[in-house]
């Protein structure tokens, strides 16, 4: 062996714990080697890390974060991993574990619905401490489907009376009334991601018998308009496609005992041009309200395909690249 190579081994007895590690095909094994730079080695109830100093002390931090993670039920996929793997680089690999069993509500199946990240924990916890929160970030992070599950668990406990979920159905615009069908009709495939987190959590018999008691409510934005909603847990989803007016007349229809989550993408603005975000413009006048809070969720937090997180960092990166052509453009154009 090279002199600056190094080896590491972890005495497993969990044969199930090493399955899931390895995953079909290696292909959780393989992720490891290839973001630690370690080569991993199965052998004889053994783990064995081989590798330069740093690579092997990284390996042994995650495996035995991982298996405490294990050891509390939850189960390795390539997406906990690779998270887990990146706390292990920033030095925080001992919050990792304590993500694991933060189960905030069991769906209908008895699917455990949980914070996957430290970016999720700390939106949940906001959300359980303040009657607003703004839930920021891009798409795949769980912005709302953790804030429904959140509301299901507050009518569940009777913390609330009903859940209200809404949506500005921007992307209609003046072509809704050429749309087939009542306004039902019209205005339901603008809320259907709203419905679809429901069906999951509650099973579409339950979601059902709450719609039709009036208990649960989906809706668009402008249905807001003139109510006080009392008691009530409220989800404001797609908000960076509303107006600084819709914004406002949303946030003044809190009523006592209720609790609102807004949540958004102030990089996916869908409003005509020359309309201004009420999303970017409450999180800059609410800025020092500490009442309010807000979460800035981010790529580390997407919780969705492992690819989708790529996708994030590709186009930001594009964007980037776009300002500053802009800026240079600017710049030789006022010479």
């Amino acid at each position: 062996m090279n002199k600056n190579t190094f080896q590491k081994r972890i005495k497993v007895d969990n044969t199930d714990f090493t399955r899931e590690l390895f995953g079909n095909f290696d292909k959780n094994i393989k992720l490891i080697q290839k973001l630690l730079s370690v080569d991993v080695v199965l052998r004889e109830g053994e783990i064995i890390l081989i590798g330069s100093e740093e690579a092997v002390d990284s390996g042994n931090k995650l495996i035995l974060q991982l298996m405490e993670i294990n050891k509390k039920g939850e189960g390795l996929t390539s997406q906990n991993i690779s998270y887990a793997i990146n706390l292990v680089l920033e030095g925080k690999e001992n919050i990792a574990k304590d993500l694991a069993g933060d189960v905030i509500f069991m769906t209908e199946k008895g699917k455990p619905i949980k914070p996957k990240t430290l970016g999720q924990k700390e939106y949940v916890s906001l959300i359980e401490s303040k009657d607003l929160t703004f839930g920021i970030g891009p798409a795949g992070t769980g912005k709302t489907y953790l804030a429904v599950a959140m509301a299901v668990k507050a009518f569940r406990n009777e913390q609330v009376k009903r859940i209200i979920l809404t949506r500005p159905a921007v992307e209609a615009g003046e072509s809704l009334g050429f749309l087939p069908g009542d306004l039902k009709d019209k205005v339901d495939p603008y809320l259907r991601p709203l419905y679809d987190g429901l069906f999951d959590i509650l099973g579409v018999e339950k979601f059902q018998k709450y719609m039709e008691r009036g208990m649960i409510e989906v809706a668009p934005l402008a249905y807001m308009r003139g109510r006080t909603l009392d008691y009530s847990f409220i989800i404001l989803d797609e908000a960076q496609n509303t107006t600084k007016e819709q914004m406002k007349m949303f946030l003044t229809r809190l009523g006592a005992g209720s609790k609102a989550v807004v949540t958004g993408d102030i990089t996916q603005v869908d409003l005509p041009r020359g309309k201004f975000s009420g999303l970017k413009h409450a999180m800059d006048v609410l800025k020092d309200v500490e009442e309010i809070g807000f979460s800035h969720l981010s790529d580390k937090d997407v919780v969705r395909h492992s690819l989708v997180q790529k996708i994030i960092k590709a186009y930001e990166i594009e964007e980037i690249k776009q300002q500053e052509k802009e800026q240079r453009d600017t710049n030789n154009s006022s010479k």
